[in-house]
């Protein structure tokens, strides 16, 4: 039976983890719509989507038969460079070091290459296929590592799994709506925020791999959150003052 309170922080991460990589995914899959046509659009995607279920559920009961604590310790480090990678891309935005993605850009540029590009086939657009199946798995298979990361550390990969697709939901619904890339959406807010929230998930598997006994069990992860929120965002005033100053000398 799945403790759906437990479950929260699991599905909160992988919901917000998924949506980045959703919205990066959709404004492809919606300039090769726009461009190449909706069916062949929408073929590729489904192609993708399926591959990507299949390997949640050929990977997700595997992960079942390896011991608990060798799993988290594990999944504890992959998670802890995983969400520091994310947040270290975050805070070098944030600070201005690194340009912001943007998603009108990508979308715009997609669309050119897209307009030049030719298929073989007159039935079915083998280019849009191309292209939609390769953004979904390229961007998905960063979701099914957070979905089986978050999920099988604590054997609850099913509500790790809706988080994400409510993301993907959530973000195709947005797109039905807005019909244009989903450049509102504040990503690297929610990079800044999935980056501190996989770190602390890594740091606390990985003390409960160990033996650490957390204080406050699950709400431990709060208190890890609020450090690296706090370390990041003393990262960003530094690398901002430097900058500042780099600049006026």
């Amino acid at each position: 039976m799945i403790h759906w309170i437990h479950a929260g922080p699991s599905v909160t991460a992988a919901f917000l983890g998924s949506l980045v990589e959703c919205v990066e995914a959709v404004t492809i899959v919606l300039a090769v719509g726009t461009v190449r046509g909706w069916r062949s659009a929408l073929l590729g995607t489904a192609g993708g989507l399926g591959v990507l279920s299949a390997l949640v559920v050929v990977l997700g009961p595997a992960l079942g038969i390896i011991p608990l604590t060798i799993l988290q310790l594990v999944i504890g480090v992959l998670l802890l460079l995983f969400g520091l990678s994310w947040l270290r891309k975050a805070v070098l935005r944030a600070a201005g070091v690194m340009a912001l993605h943007d998603e009108s850009r990508a979308f715009a540029s997609t669309t050119a290459a897209l307009a030049n590009a030719t298929s073989a086939s007159r039935r079915w657009d083998t280019v849009a296929i191309a292209t939609t199946f390769k953004a979904v798995i390229l961007e998905g298979l960063e979701v099914v590592f957070i979905v089986l990361s978050v999920g099988a550390a604590r054997h609850r990969i099913l509500p790790a799994s809706l988080g994400a697709g409510a993301a993907g939901v959530a973000v195709a619904l947005a797109a039905l709506v807005l019909r244009r890339p989903l450049a509102s959406v504040p990503e690297n807010t929610l990079k800044f925020s999935v980056g501190v929230l996989l770190a602390s998930f890594g740091a606390f598997w990985i003390g409960e791999g160990s033996g650490v006994r957390w204080p406050g069990a699950d709400l431990s992860i709060l208190g890890l959150a609020g450090g690296f929120l706090l370390l990041s965002l003393l990262t960003v005033v530094a690398l901002r003052t430097k900058t500042i100053h780099r600049g006026a000398a």
